[in-house]
């Protein structure tokens, strides 16, 4: 039987070279993002002394290349090189086959559950729903999109049908981030499997609607949450819901996860402002609400100023162990950030 399935590789892969020997030579191209912000923060924080720092950057520089075959099937790849880590030089590469039938990805990146979910429309650089928040004060940090992140894995998406388009990934071991033993060989961590159905669609009204259900499951528990965007005019509406049982393999702090966040933007010429709320209880630790003032004003191509104006609320409860939950101490302030983005 292996001997079998090996002739049908063979066949198939000399099959599939032979039909991109007429193709160009894959030639990668650079781009990537440069963000630097200066902020302001103040907390009321119990049992934490020191401070955040008053300045923070994120820098990738992307590898892009792809290619045309003669049967007109794509085939590329993409490289993320960070410019700050203190883990994997490398953040996400992976390449993709893209045609009639769909999109396939393989490699290290994003599921189909992260990648397709949608969440309130914030455009400032702190944000409330998996933002940079806990880069500028000590504050547990609410997601509702509480994926996998980066993992070795295997992805598909249909075309779209209608607006509708559907994705599907596995990853064969949770652990490859950064675990221990790991040694690219025998997984020592559970599967994920994730999944999504996402709707986008503009009617001639002007309206434009978005709709996501998205999940993840691995060890004995699972992550799943909904999310919905509505655009009109120069005001774009929406909100995401989400909820991580506390037997997710994924799930950190081993308890169960209820997130939500609303929010609402306006676009008038080159400036974009927004304003969103987000909340998030763990059990048995506490819960925190969130609200983000932002901006985000272009100044020439690639240049972006952005600007962001948020207050926090956290409280942790009275049974709450600091050395097992999610939140640790009460903690509540504001603050401010603002800087530039430049995308290259």
């Amino acid at each position: 039987m292996k001997k079998i399935l090996f002739a049908s590789s063979a066949i198939a892969a000399v099959a599939f070279a032979g039909s991109a020997q007429a193709s160009d030579k894959i030639q990668l191209q650079l781009g990537g993002y440069m963000e630097q912000w200066a902020g302001f923060a103040d907390a009321d924080n119990e049992g934490t002394d020191g401070r955040n720092n008053a300045f923070q950057s994120d820098t990738e520089v992307y590898f892009d290349g792809e290619t045309t075959l003669d049967n007109g099937i794509q085939v590329g790849a993409h490289i993320e090189l960070e410019g700050e880590t203190s883990g994997d030089q490398i953040d996400e590469q992976f390449l993709f086959v893209n045609g009639g039938f769909g999109r396939v990805e393989m490699g290290k990146n994003d599921s189909a559950a992260d990648a397709m979910a949608l969440t309130a429309p914030a455009v400032g650089p702190v944000g409330v729903n998996d933002g940079d928040l806990s880069n500028w004060v000590d504050a547990y940090l609410i997601d509702t999109v509480r994926s996998s992140g980066d993992q070795n894995r295997v992805t598909y998406y249909t075309p779209s049908f209608g607006g509708f388009r559907a994705g599907a990934s596995y990853a064969d071991d949770s652990n490859r981030n950064g675990a221990n033993g790991y040694n690219n060989k025998d997984g020592s961590g559970d599967s994920i499997v994730s999944g999504a159905l996402a709707f986008d669609h503009d009617f001639n009204n002007g309206v434009a609607l978005g709709l996501s259900a998205s999940g993840e499951h691995s060890g004995e528990g699972y992550w799943a949450g909904f999310g919905s965007t509505v655009g009109f005019g120069n005001f774009t509406v929406g909100g995401s819901y989400g909820h991580t049982e506390d037997d997710y393999g994924l799930n950190s702090t081993g308890q169960e996860l209820d997130a939500f966040d609303l929010g609402v933007s306006y676009a008038m010429d080159a400036a974009i402002v927004s304003l969103s709320y987000g909340y998030e209880d763990v059990d048995n630790s506490g819960d925190i609400s969130t609200v983000d003032l932002g901006m985000a004003y272009t100044l020439g191509a690639g240049v972006t100023w952005k600007s962001s104006l948020y207050w926090f609320d956290q409280d942790a409860d009275s049974n709450n162990n600091a050395a097992t939950s999610g939140i640790e101490g009460d903690n509540d302030g504001y603050g401010v950030v603002t800087g530039l983005r430049l995308d290259f």
